[in-house]
């Protein structure tokens, strides 16, 4: 509860050389005490965070040279005021309007799913990551509600990416939609974006479209045409020409909803279109092993040119942040596996790691209880982090490059003598997953089953 909570401070999870040492908070969830510790010093000291009458937290005390801990939890015990009304509103904001409030609205049917049980705990985590949002639209909660819901849904995991790795965020202009920085002086501005599809189609429901069987297409085809078109309606609004961007590193952040469950096998085809590379198979000392391909344009009649970091054409962008996990089951499973009670359902990832094996072709198939100590010991927190799918492809003719160290906790994709490399900082590379929901009392799915193809009834 407390990592989550610490999403609505400024720098979230980074306190610097003051660590946390100790959290509580009311039964009613409207105040939130903070006692840390300097890692060289030992000093004390205390935060302390309440509910404004909109829900948002705001810090109202942070307080330095306490002399013990049990003197800095009588000090918290003034400063929360545990039963007081909530805080105002500081002069001239408006109320953060309510996320469950429709306002007559007609939600669509992926925001409406947020009502199944099933789906209780998303629903939670979604709004305390809208009430942690700086500043967000004006119309963030009605666009969440209808037709943009993706589009808030990835803004606000992005939020939480950015924050869990301690980064300052700040949404001090209409856009781009962020600022983030570290405390090592690096910074940078990043847009938000959602591929889309030329029709809208049911989220919920919709049946799913299947991958290209030829790598090439795979790379090359659909999916890499409809990021082509997504980046390059947003890089036209040229944001880094923008007076208080101007100088900065500038990234472009993209999740993709082009076709129903496309979000299992696109992020090839993000990397085609940036780098203009794929891969292929060739056997090499009796065994099949993958080697890189090359390509100038994308597939279809509009030859739409690939490799947008193939030159310096596009210099002003940094980099492309992307994440294959951008959906409600994320929220699900960062809940469940932290300690979020299920409420009699089981929640199961299954999927493919990423196999870091020089040529493998294929990842490692998974299939895992989201509550059980072996998913949970994927991550070092004990839970799955918010950034575990985090992605930054880096432009390596960028103008202003962003430093690796500026998202520790991504995956980072980058040029080394010419060759396209990765390094991550999790061990745990998920490369396309899914999450499925059954009663606690049915038997749990196996991976056997899954790779025969008996998967039991849902």
């Amino acid at each position: 509860m407390f990592d989550v909570i610490a999403l609505s401070l400024p720098a979230g999870h980074g306190f610097g050389d003051r660590t946390p040492v100790g959290a509580w908070g009311d039964p009613a969830g409207a105040a939130c005490g903070i006692v840390t510790r300097h890692v060289e010093t030992g000093e004390l000291g205390v935060i302390a965070m309440r509910r404004r009458i909109d829900g948002v937290w705001t810090e109202t005390a942070r307080e330095l040279g306490v002399g013990s801990l049990a003197d800095a939890k009588g000090r918290l015990e003034v400063l929360l005021k545990i039963g007081a009304p909530p805080e105002p509103l500081p002069p001239n904001t408006a109320p953060r309007p309510a996320l469950h409030d429709l306002k007559g609205r007609r939600p669509s049917a992926i925001f409406d799913s947020l009502r199944a049980p099933s789906h209780h705990l998303a629903a939670w985590a979604l709004n305390q990551l809208y009430l942690a949002l700086p500043k967000p639209d004006r119309n963030w909660a009605g666009d969440c509600q209808t037709k943009n819901f993706h589009t808030r849904l990835w803004e606000a995991q992005l939020l939480a990416s950015f924050r869990e790795q301690g980064l300052h965020v700040s949404q001090p202009f209409e856009s781009p939609d962020f600022h983030i920085r570290n405390r090592l002086g690096g910074e940078a501005w990043v847009e938000a974006v959602t591929a889309n599809p030329d029709q809208p189609y049911d989220h919920v429901n919709a049946p799913r479209v299947a991958p290209p069987k030829d790598r090439e297409a795979l790379f090359f085809g659909p999916a890499a045409l409809r990021f082509a078109k997504t980046l390059g309606n947003k890089l036209q609004r040229r944001y880094d020409q923008m007076p208080h961007v101007q100088g900065k590193p500038f990234m472009l952040a993209v999740a993709d909803f082009h076709a129903s469950g496309s979000m299992l096998w696109s992020r090839e085809g993000l990397a085609g279109y940036l780098y203009g590379q794929g891969a292929e198979v060739v056997v090499k000392n009796g065994q099949p092993v993958a080697r890189p391909t090359h390509a100038t344009h994308l597939h279809g009649p509009s030859r739409f040119p690939a490799g947008l970091f193939a030159n310096a054409d596009h210099a002003e962008l940094s980099a492309v942040i992307f994440s294959n996990a951008c959906a409600i089951s994320k929220l699900s499973r960062v809940m469940v596996s932290a300690g979020g009670d299920p409420k009699g359902l089981r929640y199961t990832r299954i999927g493919k790691f990423f196999n870091r094996t020089e040529g493998a072709l294929e990842g490692d198939d998974f299939c895992l209880d989201v509550t059980s100590d072996a998913y949970r010991g994927l991550w070092p927190q004990g839970y799955e982090p918010w950034s575990a799918e985090l992605e930054v492809f880096h432009n390596p003719f960028a103008r202003h490059p962003v430093p690796h160290a500026l998202l520790p906790e991504a995956t980072h994709w980058f040029d080394k003598d010419g060759e396209q490399v990765c390094s991550a900082f999790y061990e745990t590379g998920i490369l396309w997953s899914e999450t499925w929901i059954t009663d606690a009392d049915k038997p749990p799915i196996r991976l056997e089953d899954i790779l025969s193809g008996d998967i039991p009834a849902l």
